[in-house]
């Protein structure tokens, strides 16, 4: 295995992983509203305690995320500089609604407000709706192809927005926006106790057999258009995995539905860059156009530099992350959420709204 090889699988392993983890992240943050749908107080200490299923380790989650962002801008140079440049709207707005994300569960208990929680939880909803969309439409579309151009000795993406919107790439959308809620509802039926945990199970019952047909569909297109033969064997465990989470599902048991759940994204994202290898972009100018882990890759030495920073850094972040999970591992019910002080300074609000 060469240096190229090993950096394309550590990147697609990364994105395994930031699509596993924040992808519960993303669908807890859309089903906030649904599943928070009570008159006040009730209902917002129902969305409090559905943030609160992701409170511990949503942050964490994103690591990923920018760990694979800094190795592929280091791994593979001209990869990072054509997809950011091509897809920019997309990856732009992405970035964007994250930014957004990340201030409204932040700062949502910094004012005892109503209308000021309403806000923030609008921010949750965009900054998880959209990006669950549109990661869908960015990896769809990278392998599909795209108008690019080889101009020596650089790789130019001549196309506009609206080339990236095409059937299989909104399906690609449709899939992991799919995906991501009923990822979310099993997981939010997996941390909670009481109403709540009742009526997460139906709603992730209800989406698991969404999930089965949207995502078995696009597999299945996947594979007929750019898999390869052994692929298939991808597209046997992402159905297998969804259908055990469908099953799961109706049957309330919510922790092996978030194993198939996890497993199914996780098939389904490793299907993606099995059939994009070799290359990393394809060019629907043609294969002399293509960009490939060959012709995007940095130095030698460059190369040999982050396999060894690797090879320290990356277990210590699995053990404290893995460490996070196991403590934060109980369920939680509305009792544990406090009632929203009155009259209380700021900071004694803060305090008593994270506990």
């Amino acid at each position: 295995m060469t240096l190229e090889v090993f950096w394309f699988c550590v990147i697609a392993v990364l994105f395994v992983g930031y699509f596993v983890l924040e992808g519960f992240d993303f669908g807890v943050g859309m089903l906030m509203p649904f599943l928070g749908r009570r008159a006040e107080p009730d209902g917002d200490k129902r969305r409090r305690l559905v943030i609160n299923t992701i409170g511990p380790v949503w942050d964490g989650n994103e690591v990923w995320l920018l760990t694979a962002g800094g190795a592929l801008f280091a791994a593979f140079g001209g990869w990072y500089a054509t997809m950011f440049s091509g897809f920019y709207i997309p990856l732009f707005l992405i970035l964007l609604a994250l930014i957004v994300r990340v201030c409204a569960i932040e700062w949502r208990a910094k004012i005892n407000d109503v209308k000021w929680r309403r806000w923030c939880d609008v921010g949750i909803g965009i900054g998880s709706w959209v990006p669950a969309i549109l990661w869908g439409v960015a990896f769809a579309n990278i392998l599909r192809g795209v108008p690019i151009e080889f101009r020596d000795p650089n790789h130019v993406y001549t196309g506009g927005f609206f080339n990236l919107l095409n059937p299989y790439a909104i399906l690609g959308g449709l899939t992991t926006l799919v995906a991501f809620l009923t990822h979310g509802a099993i997981f939010i039926a997996l941390k909670t106790k009481g109403e709540m945990r009742e009526d997460a199970s139906k709603l992730a019952a209800s989406l698991s057999v969404a999930m089965l047909v949207i995502a078995g569909t696009f597999l299945v297109w996947t594979q007929l258009s750019y898999g390869k033969t052994w692929t298939w064997a991808l597209v046997a465990v992402g159905a297998v995995a969804v259908l055990v989470a469908v099953v799961a599902a109706q049957m309330r048991r919510e922790g092996i539905a978030f194993l198939g759940t996890a497993i199914a994204i996780a098939g389904t994202v490793a299907m993606l860059f099995s059939c994009l290898y070799p290359n990393v972009m394809v060019s629907s100018l043609g294969e002399a156009h293509n960009l490939t882990i060959y012709n995007t890759a940095s130095s030698h030495y460059t190369l040999v530099v982050m396999t060894w920073a690797a090879v320290f850094m990356t277990p210590v972040v699995i053990a404290y992350q893995a460490w996070s999970y196991w403590v934060f591992r109980k369920r939680v019910s509305i009792d544990d959420v406090p009632e929203t002080p009155a009259g209380l300074p700021v900071s004694d609000a803060v305090v008593a709204d994270s506990k």
